[in-house]
């Protein structure tokens, strides 16, 4: 509880003993006229200005600054009416219960916050360097990339890095949502927001502060808010004209009829009063972005960072999901599992290892260890002319001749003749001086929890998976069958992934807001294109690409697929939850609405009309916060 909610308790308990001192007086008859002006008025406007000063002045300052009609006017009009009618209790008890509804509302979000506030504490506020044998705390904006910062146990890594010297285990948790510590040797990579364990860690930066990990985190979560679902969008229009509407009708109420049918001035007045009262749209412009910020911060708890409720909105209309298949639904670990023919294996090795040698692609590091498995002494000399044939592979200039490293596009470029592999796997074809010498095949592994992902995609009532692949087509239909996924689009160039999605997004049926929406996930910096172009795109947080990263709109922070199925859930139970808000609010307004107009409603059942339905929806809109997307 913060300090200005302690406050406000305090306000409403002493408001409420001195208005019920005042009703045992009323009741007992100790002090008389307590009805009558002005000892009545002036004995409740005690406990109506402890409890109410703050919305008179908020309403007299936004009148000032042309903000007439807001929550804070509607109370004010009403309770002046109430007192201007001589109803001085039910003026008290309609300002008091407001604000036990405003610090409901006021607690609840501040609940709602809680979870995505936790992540703003991942900041760290120091880097320990080494100098002159000592070590100096320093601000990780100041610390460059290449330097080597220690991390005590316990501390919070600042920075992005490569471990060089230590062995420790790594809480991820405040990240991930994963609970289980991770191990990290030398050679691991370490991500900044996470705590060290227990042991010391020599870590060299890899990336700037304002580039690292925790960086980027706190750059969504403060951005997140910003971005509104279309139907807090559509509430806060709805607000925007629906309270001067109430207004007028509240006056044309309290005038127009004794105008018309004569006298009764007082009791219309009242009944405009009660009317104001339950027009005030508090449920509505409270619950509805509470909800929202609970589906966030329920997603965050699970190690998913959503970048605003608009994207949680259209999460809950997904139902076609596109997955990138190479760092998504694989490991992205490859390995030379096969070389033809397989008497020459060393030469066709250390071609491809001559041919990859700059390539940072993870098909050359697989091919860099299994030669350096195979060599002797022998060292391949260096191509010069290298070029990148973007989604065919290298030609470069080997010995005096050309050689090519590719697919069989690549091949085929080059009108050179040679035998398809028809096996599994990612396939380099190699070529020297127009001729074809052979074969390397590369296979990557599929992540545990990618098959389960599919199978709870569908289970939640998403439609259709589709893959996408540069692999050959054989490969991609095996990773597919043995995925379950739909269908599989494959041998594809990165702009061919752009193609394809606004192919899929044409054939959706429906139009506009209605249509069903489609999700693609990726990791590279090929998918950011597409992540860009769907209608939400999910990157890999902890091994995507900055670029992907940027692009995409929920980003996982683990890399676990297995989560596009609990946040389709939670963004569905959000929706379903809005709904239930905003059509519980507008009928039991509606209803009661009628009745004050008809004066079969008093000032109590309007009180419940405005805080009992606020109060009902906040906590109806609180069960968002729960992470599992249950019912």
């Amino acid at each position: 509880m913060t300090k200005k909610q302690k406050k406000m308790l305090v306000r409403i308990a002493v408001a409420f003993l001195l208005y019920a001192v005042l009703l045992i007086l009323k009741e007992t008859g100790t002090v008389k006229g307590m009805k009558e002006f002005p000892k009545g008025f002036l004995l409740y406007l005690i406990p109506y200005l402890v409890i109410g000063w703050d919305i008179l002045w908020k309403a007299a300052r936004n009148i000032r600054n042309g903000q007439i009609f807001d929550e804070n006017f509607l109370m004010t009009l009403a309770t002046f009416g109430a007192f201007g009618v001589g109803e001085y209790a039910e003026a008290v008890a309609v300002m008091l219960f407001y604000q036990v509804g405003e610090w409901f509302q006021s607690y609840a979000v501040n609940r709602s916050r809680a979870s995505i506030a936790e992540l703003m504490d991942i900041c760290p506020e120091y880097a320990n360097m080494e100098e002159d044998g000592q070590l100096v705390q320093v601000d990780p904006y100041d610390v460059q990339t290449g330097s080597v910062i220690i991390i005590k146990p316990g501390e919070r890594i600042p920075l992005d890095g490569v471990v060089v010297d230590g062995t420790s285990m790594i809480d991820t948790s405040a990240l991930t949502g994963e609970s289980v510590p991770r191990r990290v040797t030398p050679g691991s990579d370490i991500i900044s927001g996470c705590i060290n364990g227990n042991g010391i860690l020599h870590v060299r930066v890899t990336k700037e502060f304002e580039n690292s990990t925790v960086s980027k985190i706190l750059e969504m979560v403060e951005n997140a808010s910003s971005k509104k679902a279309k139907v807090e969008n559509f509430i806060t229009r709805f607000a925007k004209y629906y309270t001067p509407v109430v207004v007028i009708a509240a006056v044309i109420l309290a005038i127009l009829p004794p105008v018309v049918l004569g006298g009764g001035w007082s009791n219309w007045i009242q009944r405009a009063c009660i009317f104001l009262v339950i027009s005030c749209p508090c449920a509505l412009v409270i619950s509805v972005p509470l909800s929202f910020f609970g589906g966030i911060g329920a997603a965050s708890k699970a190690g998913v960072l959503v970048k605003g409720s608009n994207y949680l909105e259209a999460m809950a209309d997904v139902e076609t999901v596109v997955f990138d298949k190479t760092g998504t639904l694989t490991k992205g670990e490859f390995k030379v599992t096969e070389v033809l023919p397989e008497q020459k294996k060393r030469e066709l090795l250390t071609l491809a290892y001559a041919a990859e040698a700059y390539s940072d692609h993870p098909i050359a590091q697989s091919i860099r260890e299994a030669y350096l498995e195979e060599k002797k002494d022998v060292t391949p000399e260096k191509i010069s002319d290298a070029k990148e044939i973007s989604g065919c592979g290298i030609c470069a200039v080997y010995r005096g001749k050309e050689l090519l490293a590719g697919n069989g596009k690549l091949m085929q470029t080059y009108g050179i003749s040679f035998e398809p592999y028809r096996g599994i796997g990612t396939v380099v074809y190699l070529a020297l001086d127009g001729k074809f010498e052979g074969t390397v095949v590369i296979s990557d592994t599929i992540k545990e929890q990618a098959p389960e992902t599919i199978r709870l995609l569908k289970q939640s009532g998403v439609k259709k998976t589709v893959m996408l692949t540069g692999d050959k087509k054989e490969a991609g239909e095996e990773a597919a069958k043995e995925l379950g996924i739909d269908e599989v689009y494959t041998e594809l160039l990165p702009g061919d992934k752009v193609e394809l999605v606004e192919q899929l997004l044409d054939e959706m049926s429906g139009s506009g807001e209605k249509r069903a929406k489609l999700a693609f996930v990726g990791d590279g910096i090929n998918d950011a294109p597409v992540l860009g172009r769907a209608d939400v795109g999910i990157a890999m947080g902890s091994m995507g690409s900055d670029a992907a990263i940027e692009a995409a709109d929920i980003v996982l922070m683990d890399d676990d697929t297995a989560k596009i199925a609990k946040i389709t859930a939670i963004a569905r139970k959000t929706i379903r939850i809005v709904r239930q808000n905003i059509v519980f609010a507008l009928a039991v307004k509606a209803l009661v609405l009628v009745l004050g107009a008809f004066g079969m409603a008093n000032m109590w059942e309007a009180v419940f009309a405005d805080v009992g339905v606020a109060v009902i929806a906040i906590l109806n809109a609180m069960r968002a916060l729960k992470t599992d997307g249950s019912k």
